[in-house]
């Protein structure tokens, strides 16, 4: 199941079926069961709160995970700044919809076990989110 909410910022009108269809997929391809998935789009000023309380970080980031797996039942909650993917679209000069979908399958691939800390848990970390986001269309 995944629910999405939004704090502090416009209401995107994303449909929860589109990334239960996805994200299952995804989990499928590891190896894992999609469970409970939280999305909390926001404003970058709720998630450096979320980045300050939690995980002691003084900066803005486009998302952060909390992960609540359980054995291969991927299970977490997705906080993601809106603001951040707005200003990453137009860095990488990609739509906004797409950067929204890549942001949202890393947070999903952090919970199936990919880290991105080193150049090489970074590098394929890309490589699994280019091959998720090649899993859906961009109309």
């Amino acid at each position: 199941m995944v629910e999405i909410y939004y704090e502090d910022t416009e209401n995107l009108e994303l449909s929860p079926d589109f990334f239960v269809g996805w994200f299952s997929e995804v989990a499928q391809k590891e190896g894992k069961e999609l469970g409970d998935i939280t999305l909390v789009f926001c404003s970058d000023d709720y998630l450096l709160e979320i980045n300050q309380q939690h995980l002691q970080h003084d900066y803005y980031t486009d998302i952060i995970t909390f992960d609540y797996c359980f054995e291969n039942i991927v299970s977490g909650d997705l906080f993601v700044s809106v603001d951040r993917v707005k200003e990453n679209a137009n860095q990488f000069g990609v739509s906004f919809q797409h950067e929204l979908h890549r942001v949202s399958i890393h947070g999903v691939l952090h919970l199936c076990g990919y880290k991105d800390k080193g150049e090489t848990d970074e590098k394929l970390m890309r490589q699994k989110e280019d091959a998720s986001l090649s899993l859906i269309s961009f109309t």
